[in-house]
């Protein structure tokens, strides 16, 4: 066999993975698609966030806050490894609100989520006037935040490239520009790819973001996910003017601020508009009114993987034994459970996750 897994992704979530399962003495090839293949990875925004998620799900608030507390010892073991700086912070994080109605809805939901989590859902409510303390540039139509010390943000393309080259130097095979055209189960997966090329794995994770839709069923998943886009603005470089990322705005490690985002309905459409960059560059503005003489530099749109609850899908076959299904939304946050839980779970061991929550008959 070539491998004992095949990834099939080479995104933030199968490069995850696949390094979690490499650090587990598994050999693994990952199997990537080519510059044209819609990539989440390239155009997220950087969070490590908790807060929001699992508003209705307790059981991924708890996935998600177990993510966040693995990521920095996580992330020194890659900075050691590959020499990258990721620039994780992790201080916490706010949600701003404009008007004092939608800082309340948004405070209730939030204390039923920590009700139902045992109170384990640390944030605080501040005013304006001391938000403003602690974010100077936070301007007067803001009427409050809410700051939860669990979240954080990370230079997401550096995170990337560090997974990337930790993997190639530890002997994992990474084979780019490759489209998977069919496969066959008989001892082991034979996977048959566009250009050619077959690859041996003994078990197979499909980690392909948008792609699962096309090659879930190949592997017995229905795979029901689907592309949502966001929209993203990126500042000049600017001095220090956030202590703290927010869901809109986060000035990132080299200066600029970046301004986001939109959820869209749109198809697989990943471009961007001038109307929704305005509207959302506007609201940037009422936060932090200093942003109006910024200059921009560049904008994208970059396309979500969404299923239809928006929760992540871990799914293992069950008419493909040895095949797995990873796929999620917030593939930074959830990196770090991806590569130390994950493999676990992959691999049967007796103090493995319980993902069932998780699987796919939640959609039946």
């Amino acid at each position: 066999m070539d491998a004992d897994y095949a990834v099939i992704g080479g995104g933030v979530v199968g490069l995850s993975v696949a390094w979690g399962l490499m650090a587990r003495g598994h050999r693994v090839a990952v199997i990537d698609g080519d510059d044209g293949t819609y990539r989440a990875s390239r155009g997220n925004f950087g969070l490590i966030w908790v807060q929001s998620k699992g508003l209705k799900a307790p059981r991924y608030a708890k996935w998600t806050q177990g993510s966040a507390a693995l990521w920095k010892d996580f992330a020194a073991e890659l900075s050691e490894a590959t020499g990258e700086a990721l620039s994780l912070q992790q201080e916490g994080g706010w949600d701003f609100h404009l008007t004092e109605a939608a800082l309340e809805a948004k405070v209730a939901q939030y204390q039923a989520l920590s009700d139902a989590l045992g109170g384990d859902y640390p944030f605080e409510v501040l005013g304006n006037n001391a938000l403003r303390r602690e974010e100077p540039e936070v301007g007067p139509r803001v009427a409050g935040a809410i700051l939860h010390h669990q979240d954080g943000h990370v230079n997401p393309l550096r995170f990337l490239r560090a997974l990337a080259a930790d993997l190639r130097k530890r002997g994992v095979m990474i084979f780019l520009n490759e489209r998977i055209s069919g496969v066959h189960h008989n001892d082991g997966f034979h996977l048959r790819c566009a250009s050619g090329r077959q690859v041996h794995a003994g078990r197979v994770v499909l980690c392909a973001g948008l792609g699962a839709a096309e090659l879930g069923p190949m592997f017995g998943f229905k795979a029901p996910v689907r592309p949502q886009r966001g929209q993203v603005l990126i500042t000049e470089k600017l001095p220090k003017m956030l202590r703290r990322p927010s869901g809109i705005i986060r000035q990132v490690d080299e200066g600029g601020i970046q301004i986001g985002d939109s959820n869209e309905e749109v198809g697989y459409d990943d471009r961007t508009t001038t109307d929704v960059t305005a509207k959302i560059a506007a609201r940037a503005v009422a936060v932090m009114p200093r942003l109006e003489k910024a200059q921009l530099v560049r904008s994208w749109g970059a396309l979500r993987v969404m299923s239809p609850d928006g929760l992540p899908i871990y799914q293992k076959s069950e008419t493909m034994p040895g095949a797995a299904l990873v796929t999620c939304h917030s593939g930074i946050t959830l990196a770090a459970a991806h590569a130390r839980l994950i493999p676990k779970w992959l691999d049967g061991d007796s103090d493995a996750p319980d993902l069932e929550a998780f699987g796919e008959a939640r959609f039946s």
